[in-house]
């Protein structure tokens, strides 16, 4: 008898951790419905690799360097002799610090490769007062992009960029969430939140400098009966945990860590509202379609967020935040007061949220990605 034939094996290269990049395990998790087997690559960041939550075939280095150029030199060294020494059909590089390798081999061994670009990368804020660090990633872009048939990117404005960076348009895939209807919120009880005030959320798997953290809290400082919660994990979060903890809000202001999605959006459908506050002060930034604000929209829950144009359109489309005109302690808390005292529109609010979501999912965003990947396929069968 025929054997039946080899399903196609797909590589996912990330430089973060495997286990909590939500963008990267709905994509597998869609490639995978397809019939592909999936690996994706990484490295070991942390307690939560030894558990081996990721539900596909992973592979993770163990880095003597944990960041800077070191890592990326080397990370980049090993992934491409991986690649090069294991057969997969189609490669699919996420971000630009995992490109490079993922396009020699791709050369080499004349294989498929998706460019999965999460950020308008050479624009992101760690590489702003670094003039030699951006020329190398922007001399590496400019190398490949050009040269590329499949790319994925995460918002209209950035793809936009590209196409005037580089000839090439990028299939826009948002990083829609989940439908959250088979889940239920937390009590305040179990979340160690008094009853009786307005409960926030700011959530993410980067919580970095420039995303208004620090005016957030000293918003909860300036308003009364209100409480936060801070879930997640990036370079700033000591920082505000001294904050919160120089100002006395410890009571107020809760910090959980990085967790699956699931038990995140029960912590989110718990909240009153949610907040994306990144600052316009890079392009990444300014053209972001960030996980939580998608997140918050999958809970129910009204958002509250500055004034970028991406982020913007999505909430006034559907009517289901604020707008705030700057990332000021003063301006977060005159939203959070307009949300605690009229509970008229935030219930209104949050109902369309609640209606936001069933357009604004992963299960209706998924099917480009099935397009997308179905065409790459029939190329390689044909």
């Amino acid at each position: 008898m025929p054997h039946a034939p080899r399903p196609l094996s797909v590589a996912f290269s990330v430089t973060n951790c495997i286990c909590y990049d939500q963008r990267v395990l709905k994509m597998a998790a869609t490639v995978s419905s397809l019939g592909c087997e999936v690996t994706i690559i990484g490295r070991v960041l942390g307690e939560c690799c030894k558990k081996n939550i990721v539900p596909f075939k992973t592979k993770r280095f163990r880095m003597l360097f944990s960041r800077g150029f070191l890592f990326y030199k080397f990370y980049n060294i090993r992934l491409f002799f991986y690649l090069l020494f294991h057969r997969y059909d189609i490669l699919v590089a996420n971000d630009l610090d995992t490109l490079l390798p993922n396009y020699l081999v791709s050369r080499i061994k004349h294989k498929k490769l998706i460019y999965d670009s999460h950020e308008y990368f050479t624009g992101v804020p760690e590489l702003t007062g670094r003039p030699f660090v951006t020329w190398i990633w922007t001399l590496i872009e400019k190398m490949i992009f050009p040269r590329l048939k499949f790319v994925i990117t995460v918002s209209d404005s950035i793809a936009d960029l590209y196409k005037n960076d580089y000839g090439v348009m990028p299939v826009v895939i948002r990083n829609l969430s989940p439908s959250s209807d088979s889940l239920s919120p937390f009590t305040r009880k179990e979340l160690g939140i008094r009853d009786g005030h307005l409960l926030l959320i700011l959530q993410g798997g980067g919580i970095n400098i420039d995303k208004g953290g620090e005016e957030l809290i000293d918003a909860v400082d300036l308003t009364e009966n209100v409480s936060l919660i801070i879930a997640g994990s990036g370079d700033v979060i000591p920082l505000l945990k001294e904050k919160v903890n120089r100002l006395g809000l410890s009571e107020r202001i809760k910090f959980f860590p990085r967790m699956p999605w699931d038990e995140l959006i029960r912590i989110s459908m718990s909240a009153d509202a949610g907040l994306c506050l990144e600052k316009d002060t890079n392009n990444n930034y300014r053209y972001s379609l960030p996980n939580k604000l998608f997140d918050y929209i999958s809970a129910g829950i009204p958002v509250i967020a500055g004034n970028l144009p991406e982020i913007r359109k999505i909430v006034e489309s559907y009517n289901c935040g604020l707008i705030i005109p700057a990332i000021t302690p003063e301006e977060i808390s005159k939203a959070i007061i307009e949300l605690r005292d009229n509970h008229e529109l935030r219930n209104r609010l949050k109902q369309n949220s609640a209606n936001a979501s069933l357009i604004l999912n992963w299960e209706n965003e998924r099917k480009k990605v099935i397009v997308l990947y179905r065409s790459v396929i029939e190329k390689i069968i044909n």
